[in-house]
């Protein structure tokens, strides 16, 4: 997202204010990916929504920003890279006091797409600022300092979310965007200076279209489909319809157009398409673990809020320390070894996980939540490296955008899957269970003292009680199996990556947009 060439030289005094402006901007964004986490259940509430409909709040903030990431190269060129940030900064904050101020699911699932369409910009526009503002030499550290800023977020968010939904209300997971972004906005304003326009900048319309209803109609089709019972619906028929009609001609269109939204040639090269399906993987396995634990801990353990968002912190900080140690093993260890190792640890993760009851302790979901996250910080950098080390460097722009696109889109598609399954097995397991509750089961003559007779209303009550929590129970089972079933399975594409000669000049936007 650099552009370099056509900046203005930027007087060393400002850098400072620069960076921390640009910084607070990635902050703000990298914040509200994981900061209404802890708060869905406290939502889901208000906006009378059901446990499947709430993660919409989560997916429809993914998706917008995937499908506004890759054109934020063609908004800077025709309009002035200040210009869009501006506009970036100052939709996001507004979308976000429209989401605090949200009534109904609707409102806050519309208000959340507007929130990631303006926020997609604001991280790979603000790496650009920082990419121009710093010599060649001091590049790294400002790179390091910017990706610190992005890891903030799942460290600090849940943390942040927890506390402000216990001691003031779910809405302030929203309004703490407008001091921060009114700061941003001030201080761009004030010190950064605009890109030069290019008149000549296009962008493939059609493309982006096409590629734009098709996964917005895909995931429609993923987060309805369970709610409306799948194909058993007129709704979901057309939406797959068009989901596969838009993807077609997506295709088509990339394959005989000369400049196209999708670049085919990018496909090519073996390690840039091996990695594309890895990133899907790891996007799938890193949010939607996330959706899952929160209500895992406040609705099944009983959690207070801000508990919720403590215990879940440490899973960041195993990220941000591994991505560290990760840095600094590159170039020295095989790139291959060390995604091996961060898919070993993100599994070992979740095989744990398949064993948690409502009666694990605090200790073991922060120990195994930092050990995931310190799984997904050996995965990030070493797979970035290698999937742009034998992409040529013309094609790393387009490569950058795709490769984001990859993983947001695995994050939402995971999300709404892992969402879609937990409330099918928990009505499969729940018929399972209950056809063994009968008065004829001796059993459960141990348990009519205890109130749960199933010859009385009372006592079925209490017997359906506790069924239903089993079963719910057992659902998460399943899906933290499959979650770990899928970092196992992409294991052995790491025998396809073909190891870089040499380091590649990295556009570090692909780590951290």
């Amino acid at each position: 997202m650099s552009n370099a060439a056509s900046s203005p030289a930027t007087p060393v005094a400002n850098r400072g204010a620069i960076t921390a402006c640009v910084i607070l901007a990635v902050i703000m964004q990298a914040l509200d990916t994981t900061i209404a986490n802890v708060a869905l259940p406290y939502i889901q509430g208000s906006v009378s929504a059901s446990a499947d409909q709430i993660n919409w709040v989560l997916t429809s903030y993914i998706v917008a920003a995937a499908i506004m990431t890759p054109p934020s190269g063609f908004l800077a060129a025709k309009f002035g890279r200040k210009r869009v940030l501006l506009a970036a900064i100052a939709g996001f904050v507004f979308a976000s006091v429209l989401c605090g101020l949200a009534q109904s699911l609707n409102q806050i699932v519309a208000f959340r797409l507007l929130q990631g369409l303006f926020g997609a910009s604001l991280v790979p526009l603000s790496q650009g600022i920082l990419l121009d503002i710093y010599s060649a030499e001091e590049r790294g550290s400002a790179m390091a300092l910017f990706g610190v800023s992005v890891m903030v977020g799942p460290v600090l968010g849940p943390v942040i979310g927890g506390w402000l939904t216990d001691n003031i209300s779910w809405r302030w997971v929203f309004y703490i965007n407008i001091p921060i972004g009114a700061l941003a906005f001030a201080g761009i304003v004030i010190y950064v200076t605009e890109t030069k326009l290019d008149a000549l900048a296009k962008l493939d319309w059609f493309g982006f279209g096409m590629m734009s209803l098709g996964i917005a109609s895909l995931q429609l089709f993923l987060d309805r489909g369970e709610q409306l019972n799948w194909f058993a619906s007129g709704e979901i028929v057309i939406e797959a319809i068009i989901c596969a009609a838009a993807f077609y001609l997506l295709i088509v269109h990339t394959l005989t157009t000369e400049k196209s939204f999708v670049n085919p040639r990018l496909f090519l090269d073996r390690n840039f398409a091996v990695s594309m399906l890895f990133i899907f993987v790891i996007g799938i396995t890193y949010l939607a673990s996330l959706a899952l634990m929160t209500p895992y801990l406040q609705t099944l353990m009983g959690y207070p809020v801000i508990t919720a968002g403590i215990v879940m912190g440490p899973r960041g900080l195993g990220t941000m320390l591994c991505m560290f140690i990760v840095g600094k093993l590159i170039g020295k260890v095989d790139t291959r070894l060390l995604l091996v190792l961060g898919l070993g640890l993100t599994a070992w993760a979740m095989y744990d996980m398949t064993g948690w009851t409502p009666d694990v302790s605090q200790w073991t979901i922060v120990s195994v939540g930092f050990i995931q996250g310190a799984g997904l910080g050996f995965l990030f950098v070493p797979l970035t490296t290698i999937a742009f080390s034998t992409l040529p460097a013309h094609m790393r722009g387009d490569g950058t955008g795709l490769y984001n696109l990859s993983r947001n889109i695995g994050s939402s598609v995971g999300i709404s899957i892992v969402s879609a399954l937990l409330v099918e097995n928990a009505q499969v397991n729940h018929e399972n269970i209950a056809a063994y509750v009968t008065p004829f089961n001796r059993a459960f003559e141990a348990t009519a003292a205890q109130g749960m007779n199933p010859l009385t209303a009372a006592g079925r009550a209490a017997l359906n009680e506790v069924i239903t929590l089993q079963s719910t129970i057992i659902a998460y089972i399943d899906d933290f199996k499959l979650l770990m079933l899928m970092s196992l399975a992409v294991i052995p594409l790491a025998l396809l990556l073909r190891k870089p000669k040499v380091a590649p000049v990295m556009d570090h936007s692909a780590v951290m947009e």
